[in-house]
């Protein structure tokens, strides 16, 4: 039976985990002079490592939003029993990048023409979205989206949802960093799962 690349790179960690864990708390603040934004955009593996990157990123924790402390573990998650969304936080110097900027540079990471999926990763659970805490960053998820769907880049209807920001619980520490930790897996799991070749085909080279 052919193995998902996913599985086969986290199969061993996973299974240490399987026990049950301490609920995990919430994280719902940044600290002093930094702020928090939330993105969903699949594996957050990836997604983590794409965020690292920007300058004003401070740093970022891979985890779980949508659903109840209970449940925010990767074999509930992961398999599609609970209602949470693979997802990252985001701590950011607002000196350094705004919040809007880190929007645009998060859109030619994802595919946000195909919903319920990204990638190879098949479910809810690795669904695109975007997460708001007030008006202003309502305001600013609208207006990119609309942008972007205005720009004639697609002819499919743009997917990624636009959320309110609820608990965002951190994933196992296994998870945390995780390309930085397991680069040969890693790598292995980004290229079999086709997130870049199809990332090329949407937005292009980067």
């Amino acid at each position: 039976m052919k193995m998902h690349p996913r599985v086969w790179v986290a199969l061993a960690t996973t299974l240490l985990c399987l026990s049950a864990r301490a609920a995990p708390q919430p994280i719902e603040t940044a600290p002093d002079g930094q702020e928090l934004a939330v993105f969903a955009g699949g594996c957050f593996w990836c997604t983590e490592a794409d965020f690292d990157k920007i300058a004003g990123v401070t740093h970022t924790v891979s985890g779980y939003i949508g659903g109840d402390a209970s449940s925010a573990n990767y074999p509930a998650v992961s398999a599609g029993r609970t209602e949470h969304i693979e997802a990252v936080a985001v701590f950011y110097d607002p000196g350094k990048v705004s919040f809007a900027q880190l929007v645009e540079a998060f859109w030619p990471t994802i595919d946000p023409i195909t919903p319920n999926a990204q990638f190879c990763d098949k479910g809810a659970q690795y669904r695109s979205a975007l997460f708001y805490a007030d008006e202003s960053q309502l305001g600013v998820l609208e207006t990119s989206r609309d942008a972007l769907a205005a720009s004639g880049r697609f002819s499919q209807p743009i997917v990624t949802e636009i959320l309110p920001r609820t608990a965002f619980y951190p994933a196992e520490e296994y998870h945390q960093d995780y390309y930085q930790k397991n680069p040969v897996r890693y790598r292995y799991y980004r290229s079999r799962c086709g997130r870049d070749a199809r990332l090329e085909q949407l937005w292009g080279e980067r």
